[in-house]
């Protein structure tokens, strides 16, 4: 005869009669154990789960939170934008190893105040003016909350279906603010569709891998003889010289090579220019088959003329993707939208929502023309991940339109922020930033010691003292220094600029103008040393 019992692991197994008694000795030792354990606090087992924090402390918690988080964004012009810390501060402020015993959360919070804050730099300041807008709301961050509090991991539709299809839904729903061709929408008889990457850099790799993988089949169907490895050798990716970084390192871990094409004076690419160059590649034995263009690259925010690079593209079966990662969303202003005229021709399309779409980090709006591309490029089916409906042509699954199998559950912020604003409220929020550049841009011109240095398009602003570099320089380093405001430069045709970008949801007209009073203060006690 056999009894099941239950050994001190917790798995029941069948144990012979006359062991009974055997093993009921070591049970109760176990048990002991257990209560001992129990009592001390410092293990957890089957039978001892600690909890460090129930519904009902969450509830109070997390209303401590919102307060903490609301009192923090309403009075952030009050901080200094700029941390004052050396590099390294944090670890001498903390111990060396994770806690054994469980802190308290009031611990916690105030070591967010001692720790934290003082290396924070404060990204949602209306005296912050560095890179591009990093957008935040609240009701993307309520949106953001429910996401982590649900927990699902969508990278398939099974793994939760509404995951999957808000996402597919609120691409459509953007695609059209943008009014993007029915070709990009997945709600059309259409074959593309739209996926929310983590960055506009996962986007173009995606774009370029995508593109490899075509381009190697279609180069296989005439000559089947040869190798892969010899093809991508030979393939040849294109695109401006004042495109971001992350184009040109897709290129490295892509495993293509990449050439920079000079721009006009408006620091746009022309269709001229790069045929000139596509002629040059093929005749020498390569094989181009990427073009990524940008509209409203990182320096400057410059545009390049995709209604006649688009054409090209096509005509050389070259893949056009399109990265406007921050001025795509001045897309949904009819106003801005012809800066999108010939997006017809792409194969794909990125912009980034959290720049200036009022939904924080992540959240990168992606749409391809042919979804099969995308999806052909990357997909694998473990039957792990297998389940009904698979194949049925009526569900997506987004572990196929990019790097990460999981997915968080992104598309809430977007159904947030688009009921709660409406188009016609993120219309308004984008062109008071356009206008208040304009404002910037006025008062650098009526002051004859600066400089524009490339046209004002939307809410950035490129301008230096005229003079040499290290003028610049030195104004640029006694902004940083001071901390109140905080720039960043860029390289224009080979000089140093300061550029000033409108980013902060709560940026007025009066931090805009003590901004330029600063400025001009600074730069006047500048120029006295400088001519002493």
């Amino acid at each position: 005869m056999n009894k099941s019992i239950t050994c001190g692991t917790g798995r029941a197994r069948k144990t012979p009669a006359n062991d009974f008694q055997t093993h009921r000795v070591a049970l109760d030792r176990t048990a002991s154990r257990r209560s001992d354990r129990k009592a001390n606090c410092c293990f957890t087992c089957l039978t001892c789960n600690i909890v460090t924090m129930d519904a009902a402390e969450f509830r109070r918690r997390g209303k401590e939170m919102v307060d903490f988080v609301a009192d923090y964004l309403e009075n952030i012009e009050h901080r200094r934008v700029y941390p004052d810390v050396e590099p390294g501060y944090l670890r001498s402020m903390i111990p060396s190893e994770a806690p054994l015993e469980p802190e308290s959360y009031e611990d916690v919070l105030k070591d967010v105040d001692r720790v934290i804050m003082p290396g924070i730099t404060h990204w949602q300041s209306p005296h912050f003016h560095a890179y591009f807008p990093s957008a935040s709301s609240y009701p993307a961050l309520l949106a953001d909350m429910l996401c982590g509090g649900l927990g699902c991991i969508g990278f398939t539709w099974a793994a939760s279906p509404a995951c999957t299809e808000l996402e597919t839904v609120m691409l459509d729903w953007l695609g059209k603010m943008l009014q993007l061709p029915e070709d990009f929408l997945a709600g059309t008889k259409g074959q593309g569709g739209g996926v929310i990457q983590g960055t506009a850099s996962e986007a173009t790799l995606m774009a370029l891998l995508a593109a490899r993988c075509k381009a190697v089949k279609c180069v296989h169907e005439s000559d089947p003889q040869r190798s892969e490895a010899d093809i991508i050798s030979k393939l040849i990716a294109y695109t401006s010289e004042e495109a971001h970084s992350s184009v040109e390192r897709a290129g490295l871990i892509g495993g293509v090579g990449i050439r920079m094409v000079a721009t006009d004076e408006h620091f746009s690419v022309r269709a001229e220019t790069l045929e000139k160059m596509v002629a040059e590649d093929k005749a020498a034995g390569f094989i181009p088959f990427f073009f990524c263009a940008t509209l409203g690259t990182t320096p400057s925010c410059a545009f390049d003329k995709i209604t006649e690079l688009g054409p090209l593209c096509n005509a050389e079966n070259i893949w056009m993707h399109i990265d406007a990662a921050y001025a795509g969303s001045s897309f949904i202003c009819p106003e801005f939208r012809p800066l999108l005229d010939g997006v017809e021709f792409a194969d794909s399309f990125n912009f980034n929502p959290h720049k200036w779409l009022l939904v924080n980090f992540d959240c990168s709006a992606m749409w391809v023309k042919k979804r099969t591309d995308l999806i052909g490029a990357f997909k694998l089916d473990p039957v792990y991940l297998k389940y009904d409906n698979q194949e049925s042509g009526l569900v997506t699954d987004y572990r196929h339109w990019g790097i990460p199998l999981g997915r968080r559950f992104r598309s809430l912020k977007l159904w947030f922020v688009f009921r709660m604003y409406g188009q016609s409220g993120l219309q308004a929020y984008i062109r008071k930033h356009v206008e208040l550049a304009k404002v910037f841009e006025t008062m650098v011109k009526k002051d004859k010691r600066f400089e524009i240095c490339a046209e004002v398009v939307l809410g950035l602003v490129c301008f230096r003292l005229k003079g040499s570099d290290e003028l610049n320089e030195a104004l640029l380093k006694e902004m940083t220094h001071l901390g109140r405001i905080h720039l960043v430069p860029c390289k224009l045709r080979g000089r140093f600029v300061l550029r000033f970008a409108v980013c902060g949801r709560t940026t007025e007209l009066r931090h805009v103008q003590e901004a330029w009073t600063h400025i001009t203060e600074l730069s006047s006690e500048l120029l006295l040393k400088h001519h002493s």
